[in-house]
């Protein structure tokens, strides 16, 4: 069953919503090719206090697997925050993209 990750972190002092857009652009190469990665969305609150990202996964494991001791220390020494992850299975998604809604019953 497809699996959606929501990852959070404080945004660090001093960092302007230009700062997260920067991090978030150069990040975004580090996620193409992912196995099971379906889809990621960076993320930033309106008050540009919380940042993360929501993330479609094939899997649970596939999740599990990015989400290592490495990812971590990634985040902790690009961004200063410390994430937190949350999951949440998604038995149906609709992509009005395509047209399409998937059940994965």
């Amino acid at each position: 069953m497809p699996v959606t990750a929501i990852v959070r972190f404080t945004v660090p002092e001093g960092k302007s919503r230009a700062d997260m857009a920067a991090a978030f652009e150069s990040s975004a190469p580090l996620y193409q090719g992912v196995t099971g990665l379906i889809r990621k969305y960076y993320i930033l609150s309106e008050d540009a206090q919380t940042a993360g990202g929501v993330y479609l996964f094939e899997t649970r494991a596939d999740a599990e697997r990015l989400y290592d001791d490495a990812w971590r220390a990634g985040i902790r020494q690009r961004l200063g925050a410390e994430p937190t992850v949350e999951y949440f299975e998604s038995p149906v998604i609709v992509d009005n993209g395509t047209g399409a809604i998937s059940n994965a019953a």
